[in-house]
């Protein structure tokens, strides 16, 4: 079972979700956190679940329309270790500066 691990900017990307959410007065906003948060728990057990993009990371995708997601990751097998880079609405034109590059 691959370990999970989050980047600090991590927590900036659920508040922008959170902002976002709120702005649009959408209910039951948390459990939209909670449903990413399940989304990525499934990574422990299939690390390569998300499709490739750039430079060895992958993208998993969660959910769809507005309650679409993007979690941009990285796994590295020698350490059974999944690295979470970013999260993203899917409608979102990118991923923070830099998160998506190499």
């Amino acid at each position: 079972m691959a370990r999970i691990e989050l980047a600090t900017g991590i927590s900036d990307d659920f508040d922008r979700i959170l902002d976002h959410l709120a702005a649009f007065q959408v209910e039951n906003a948390s459990r939209r956190i909670d449903e990413i948060i399940a989304a990525l728990d499934v990574l422990e057990h299939n690390p390569l679940i998300g499709r490739p993009v750039l430079n060895g990371k992958r993208e998993l995708v969660i959910g769809h329309r507005s309650r679409g997601y993007l979690a941009l990751y990285r796994y590295v097998a020698e350490m059974d270790t999944v690295f979470v880079l970013a999260i993203r609405s899917q409608r979102e034109a990118g991923y923070a500066a830099g998160e998506g590059e190499e």
